[in-house]
């Protein structure tokens, strides 16, 4: 009977095409990659589907720094951080990102989690007790969703960048304390926060502004730390989360705040307290690749980004042109979450398998994860693509096309 109903259920998601599995990668995270399919077939494939934005994941100096990391420090980190498991590679990480975010959070002190997940649901879960009310993004990240899911405060949606609709429920507000909550680059639709805005009503409502920078984080600013640097903001009441399994190319997250937030979370943080720490080893490849983000090679990276968004974004805009009639749509974004909204499940579905068929892996995205009505392409660029990994990409949707239409018909 148990194992019935959950088939009934898995019988349902195939149905509505929202059906998933997991592929195996044979070799490391790069633009080309050998993977397994659903067929159970290894294949190169030329990747637009990482979030390794700097190509830093395959990084020789990181790999070096974690061979070096594991010699010294063994394995795991045997316990949580308030136990044993925080090492001097752990200490050095947080001091080194408090350094970078000085200039934007008065008094910053970092503190690390092993996922940008656990940072969030900790965040959330310390500071959203009783007496608060969180108002959240109508498209935060489903572990901004959760954590508010998981805490005592009241929680109120405001519409995507809406700042006049978050300015009417927090006028409407009777909290105590308020927790603004938003993603900082929306990770399905590349887009950016109006953070100076969110700022803005945060002093006037004498409330907290809790920012997810998972995707701007090496990204964004002219050193790389992000969207507060993009955006030139200085707060003590700026929360900052990001993560180090993106841009940074390693693992792991972070929570920078003012001090005696950091130390709030400290004694609260339930995600904190009772995990163990990550392993020692991966800290100090971070700190490494830390040193690449604010240096030479991260500069140039960003730059080629840049290159690499208006290359495909031009390349976009004149296929959709010429084939208008499919409906389809580029999102608007300066990031390189370049997300092509295709609509239906089964659509969307059909082309990322016609452009796996032609050896180029870009995820097809569909609800829960999006709207419906709204599933897309989410197309990724990393700095070691090259100007004919992105026209390949552009020529295998043209090829894509009269096969698509054909069916529709």
């Amino acid at each position: 009977m148990l194992l019935e109903h959950l088939d009934r259920k898995l019988q349902a998601l195939r149905a509505q095409d929202l059906s998933r599995f997991t592929r195996i990668a044979e070799t490391g995270t790069a633009p080309r990659q050998t993977v397994v399919g659903a067929d159970g077939v290894a294949r190169e494939l030329l990747m637009f589907c990482s979030n390794d934005y700097l190509g830093l994941a395959a990084h020789p100096e990181l790999a070096q720094a974690l061979a070096e990391g594991a010699r010294r420090w063994g394995g795991g980190s045997g316990a949580s951080p308030l136990v044993s498991g925080h090492s001097r590679a752990h200490h050095e990480v947080e001091a080194e990102l408090a350094r970078w975010f000085a200039p934007h959070i008065p008094q910053a002190r970092a503190i690390g989690f092993c996922t940008g997940y656990m940072a969030n649901l900790a965040v959330l879960g310390a500071l959203g007790d009783a007496e608060a009310e969180i108002f959240s993004e109508a498209l935060n990240h489903a572990s901004l969703i959760d954590g508010a899911r998981l805490a005592k405060a009241r929680v109120s949606r405001y519409g995507h960048c809406d700042v006049a609709g978050l300015r009417a429920v927090l006028a409407a507000s009777t909290a105590r304390i308020k927790l603004i909550v938003t993603d900082a680059v929306f990770s399905m639709d590349g887009d950016i926060a109006p953070l100076p805005e969110l700022l803005a009503l945060a002093q006037e409502f004498d409330a907290w502004l809790i920012v997810d920078d998972a995707h701007g984080l090496g990204v964004l600013g002219e050193s790389g730390v992000g969207t507060l640097e993009h955006f030139g903001l200085r707060s003590e009441r700026l929360i900052l989360v990001g993560t180090l399994g993106k841009a940074a190319g390693l693992a792991g997250a972070f929570v920078v705040a003012h001090e005696t937030v950091s130390h709030y979370l400290l004694q609260a943080a339930r995600n904190y307290i009772f995990s163990t720490a990550s392993p020692p080893a991966v800290e100090q490849a971070l700190l490494h690749s830390l040193a690449l983000i604010r240096g030479e090679t991260g500069r140039e990276r960003r730059a080629r980004l840049q290159t690499l968004q208006t290359q495909l974004r031009a390349g976009m805009q004149a296929l959709l042109a010429r084939h208008a009639h499919l409906g389809w749509r580029l999102a608007e974004s300066h990031t390189p979450l370049q997300p092509l909204i295709v609509g239906g499940n089964a659509e969307v579905m059909q082309l990322a398998a016609a452009l796996e068929a032609q050896g180029l892996r870009v995820p097809g995205i569909r609800p829960p994860t999006v709207p419906a009505g709204q599933a897309r392409l989410r197309i990724t660029l990393c700095a070691t693509h090259t100007e004919a990994d992105v026209d390949r990409l552009l020529a295998g949707l043209e090829a894509c096309i009269p096969t698509l239409s054909e069916v529709a018909a």
